[in-house]
């Protein structure tokens, strides 16, 4: 591993001694120039990872020497270290591009680390700045959209696995994309022009789950009146995904098991094996490895299929993505909708920003498509937002502050209390649903009926 080269600018002979006896101990190259001059000739001939400098040299300023380094090398990280300097250097210091500024006398210890922060900060900067290149700065990966940090990593997963044959496991939370992660690893893959065979087993009945897999023969059960290829022979050649993996039950799993392994199944009613070359990828929700533990998941199954894990980010740990991910539904429903608008406003982004956005991707394309069918104008602006997302957002810092329970020793209304947080509820559980109550009645554990009372009760207009 190539070591970082750090130059340390200093006046003084004790402190550049100093400097260059801990620093080489941690492992790092170091040089050392005795003014600013000097400085500046040997960064304009070598290049250093990080600079650590004094203000006040005796010939020209650190503010000049930082200047000098910067416009030789953008990415050259500064530290800046003086006796002297007043706020009003610091500051200007950080304006011109230094990473941090340390005050003398300085804990040897928290310089190290300060160092090595900086050090950390610029390998994942180069390393972003890759994959920017690589991806020739487009939002677009298939029809994935986004370029923070975590995508970007994403990404570069995706492309060294798509080739391979190895089983894969998307984890993620709902809303988050994992079936557009699997077709994008189907798509770069060499099985691109075969079929890509999805799998909800989360929403068929277990009852059906192994004839829709390995399909049946005629008469096999009740309803049988003809032969049915299952999806695992239609998906011949090409890849199979398993969404909501984590829901099929162990009797489905042990059968599921002998397929992986074998690449080979019986349909229902059937006694000759039939043997396919397909590639399995995985979606779950749930922490699978949890699953296991708790042995509702086999583990030798666990195995086959997460031979590789994707994780793909929730949205709260993907802001960055959240003005290009806007616009794109922005254009999307605009054009199907036949309106013209252009543009977010900033102060709608800032009050997307402050939301965690608990259903992920699919939340936000929800909000952004009911704010276009709604709005009247071409920008969309914080008040076009069409779900009352101020008050989510109020809802949520309110959560943050905590229950105030000493409110009771001046009187409350728990009626009202209750009824607030159940009315929050039912409103997330029918926009998840969109607006569909008998979904929502499901989400929330509770009969369609006793919903439709609810909203009544409550006067949620839906």
């Amino acid at each position: 591993m190539t070591k970082s080269h750090i130059l340390v600018i200093d006046d003084e002979l004790s402190m550049r001694e100093l400097l260059e006896f801990m620093l080489k101990r941690e492992g790092y190259d170091v040089s050392c120039a005795v003014n600013g001059y000097s400085a500046i000739s040997m960064i304009e001939q070598t290049h250093f990872d990080l600079l650590l400098c004094d203000i006040r040299l005796g010939d020209i300023t650190g503010l000049e020497v930082l200047k000098a380094a910067k416009k030789q090398d953008l990415n050259t990280v500064v530290i800046m270290i003086s006796a002297y300097a007043s706020a009003e250097t610091a500051v200007e210091a950080m304006n011109e591009g230094a990473y941090d500024y340390v005050p003398k006398p300085f804990d040897n210890n928290e310089l190290k680390q300060t160092i090595a922060k900086a050090l950390k900060l610029k390998t994942v900067t180069r390393e972003k700045r890759i994959l920017d290149d690589e991806l020739k700065k487009h939002i677009h990966f298939g029809r994935i959209v986004g370029n923070s940090l975590k995508m970007l990593h994403v990404y570069e997963r995706i492309r060294k696995v798509a080739k391979t044959t190895t089983n894969i496991l998307v984890t993620g939370e709902s809303g988050t994309g994992k079936e557009l992660i699997a077709r994008a690893i189907h798509e770069q893959s060499n099985r691109r022009d075969e079929p890509f065979v999805s799998i909800n087993c989360g929403s068929i009945p277990e009852s059906l789950l192994e004839s829709e897999f390995f399909g049946h023969k005629k008469g096999a059960f009740t309803g049988a009146d003809n032969d049915k290829e299952g999806l695992f022979k239609t998906a011949h050649k090409g890849t199979v995904f398993l969404d909501e993996i984590g829901e099929i039950s162990p009797a489905i799993q042990v059968k599921l098991l002998k397929a992986v392994q074998d690449k080979a199944f019986m349909p229902v009613g059937g006694n000759e094996s039939i043997s396919v070359d397909v590639r399995f990828l995985s979606a779950t929700n749930r922490q699978l490895d949890r699953e296991v533990i708790a042995n509702r998941f086999r583990e030798d199954l666990f195995y086959r299929l997460n031979v590789i894990e994707i994780r793909v980010p929730p949205l709260r740990e993907r802001k960055d993505d959240l003005r290009i991910l806007s616009q794109h539904f922005l254009d999307k429903y605009s054009r199907e909708m036949g309106k013209r608008m252009t543009k977010i406003s900033s102060y709608a982004i800032d009050l997307l920003r402050r939301y965690d956005f608990p259903g992920n991707v699919r939340e936000l394309e929800n909000l952004i498509e009911r704010s276009v069918a709604l709005s009247n104008t071409n920008i969309l602006l914080p008040d076009n937002l069409s779900i009352s997302i101020h008050k989510k957002t109020w809802v949520k810092e309110e959560k943050d502050r905590g229950i105030d329970l000493d409110a009771v020793a001046g009187g409350i209304s728990l009626d009202a209390i209750l009824d607030g947080i159940e009315k929050d509820y039912i409103n997330k559980a029918l926009e998840l649903s969109n607006e569909k109550k008998k979904y929502a009645a499901k989400l929330l554990g509770i009969s369609t009926r006793s919903l439709r009372y609810r909203l009544k009760k409550l006067e949620i207009e839906k």
